[in-house]
């Protein structure tokens, strides 16, 4: 019981000082969290029926928003988004440019901001939702709901384009869902096992406040 005290105490730490670290820090941290991204985005198994490889991205989104709060969790993922629409080549397969945003994978990538950002709101706002069970429901639903759907429509709007016809709903699953989601599911169970760890029960001292995180 010593131990887990204690190691509850290290977690108030360093979550406090996550609060209230400088505006120095917190850039280096939201900095190593988007090239975090871009080292598993290059974890890439193509599909042979779908332009959407199978990544290890999500991982990192998902810890971004836990780790760094929902403010500098989407401003990690805006600075992953924005270098690599701006041709720094991390995103998946070492591409980059503007071209990928046009591309079958673009809803997916901007959808990373926006699951980090309600990771990260939810998990600043809500002692309750830093359990382990609580923390994998969220992460679930921001990434198949934030993640998922603008991917699912970029790629709808993509295939349209390139075939002349929009695909079937079962056919544009298959390509972009159905056969993620096992993997989703693993990756979200890890970050939330490796948030949990890292993250206390509640915030130390008085509740944060919106601004900190």
């Amino acid at each position: 019981m010593e131990v887990v005290a204690q190691w509850d105490r290290v977690r108030r730490r360093v979550y406090g000082w996550r609060c209230e670290a400088s505006l120095a820090h917190k850039v280096i941290l939201a900095l190593g969290m988007a090239c975090l991204t871009g080292v598993l985005a290059q974890i890439r198994i193509p599909l042979p029926w779908s332009p959407v490889p199978v990544t290890g991205q999500t991982l990192s989104v998902l810890l971004a928003g836990a780790i760094l709060g929902r403010r500098w969790g989407a401003i990690s993922m805006t600075i992953y988004v924005v270098a690599g629409f701006a041709g720094l080549p991390w995103f998946a397969g070492a591409s980059g440019g503007w071209g990928v945003l046009l591309g079958p994978t673009g809803g997916y990538i901007v959808g990373f901001v926006l699951a980090a950002l309600l990771v990260g709101h939810i998990t600043d706002r809500s002692a309750g939702a830093r359990r382990l069970l609580p923390l994998f429901g969220v992460m679930v639903a921001a990434d198949f709901v934030l993640i998922h759907g603008p991917g699912l429509l970029q790629l709808g709007i993509w295939t349209a384009v390139v075939k002349g016809t929009a695909p079937e709903i079962t056919e544009l699953l298959w390509m972009g869902t159905i056969p993620f989601i096992p993997g989703d599911l693993t990756k979200a169970v890890l970050a939330a096992v490796l948030a949990r760890g890292v993250l206390p029960p509640s915030s130390p001292g008085s509740p944060e406040a919106p601004g900190q995180s």
